[in-house]
């Protein structure tokens, strides 16, 4: 009896480590144009009621927490999720966790991107600490793809509000060398998904909070065009599913009509997806007609991206 009561107990705990989400350092061997400031320090904005981080701040060891899909009905496709926020906090449960999990019902793996905020205190330039911790985050995907049973050409981004301004600097700017790349691997992603997205930093469409914190108060012409990404568009941007709202106080939904815009006349997949109403920074969906993107983004995955025999599981 006693033996049974110990197995059960092993068991337990072995189905507990295989549940259990994958924490992995970007930058294991040191980021890349860091400044050590003992001063600056990862900081916990909000929590839930059972006490697990709602919002996060001043990221300094950026990491990826894998979510691997249910072997059951595992596509083999993988999503790298980037939580917004404005560049100044990152929404690591709504856009972030939840969203994981969401993916996962789809049989997909997702790993969660906890990006660099860009700051001078910590970086020797702002601009690209958030695009070096995506493209290093999508390699580290396709360098483990054997291991986590993901196809190569199936990983794809997925990003909020600024989260989406850097999934979408990832789109078009993957070839960028912002890091030394002893890698040969790609960090273009297969596939994008913008939901109420920044994309670009010019006048009438941009939001100024991001724009700000990304490329601070000197910002030149150069660098808004640098990084306002429907300027960037070109017949190799992956393709691309995008949701917004047209009562978006925040960021303009006429940031994902250029985008989209962009996309198409470069004969890129793109579907946009416009809600009557929404506002912004709602996640999955709460109670008005934005609630229904994540289904139409499922049937966009399972038509143009996913492989076609994961339709069947």
């Amino acid at each position: 009896m006693r033996f049974l009561h110990l197995l059960c107990i092993a068991l337990f705990f072995i189905c507990s480590l295989l549940n259990a989400q994958q924490v992995i350092s970007l930058w294991p061997n040191g980021v890349p144009d860091e400044i050590i400031n003992p001063n600056y320090s990862e900081r916990v904005e909000t929590k839930d009621e059972a006490g697990n981080p709602t919002r996060i701040s001043r990221v300094t060891s950026p990491s990826l927490t894998i979510y691997h899909a249910p072997k059951e009905n595992a596509s083999g496709a993988a999503v790298l999720v980037c939580p917004g926020g404005g560049y100044a906090i990152l929404a690591v449960q709504h856009e972030g966790v939840e969203v994981a999990k969401w993916l996962n019902t789809l049989g997909i793996t997702a790993a969660v991107l906890k990006y660099r905020l860009p700051s001078s205190d910590i970086m020797k330039d702002q601009k690209v600490g958030p695009l070096q911790d995506a493209q290093r985050g999508m390699r580290i995907l396709r360098e483990n793809a054997d291991k986590w049973g993901l196809l190569s050409d199936k990983i794809g981004v997925l990003g909020f509000s600024a989260g989406g301004h850097l999934a979408s600097t990832l789109s078009t700017h993957y070839d960028n060398p912002v890091y030394s790349i002893s890698s040969s691997v790609s960090a273009r992603p297969d596939f994008s998904i913008l939901i109420y997205p920044v994309i670009s930093f010019k006048k009438s469409l941009y939001h100024g909070g991001s724009r700000k914190k990304l490329l601070g108060t000197q910002e030149t012409p150069d660098q808004i065009y640098r990084f306002s990404n429907e300027e960037w568009v070109d017949q190799f941007t992956p393709a691309t599913f995008l949701a917004h709202s047209f009562d978006d106080r925040v960021v303009p939904i006429e940031n994902s009509i250029v985008y989209a815009s962009a996309l198409k006349e470069n004969g890129v997949n793109v579907e946009l997806h416009a809600y009557g109403k929404g506002g912004h920074g709602y996640g999955l969906g709460t109670q008005d007609t934005e609630k229904n993107w994540p289904k139409a983004c499922a049937i966009w995955l399972k038509k143009e991206i996913l492989p076609k025999n994961s339709l069947d599981k």
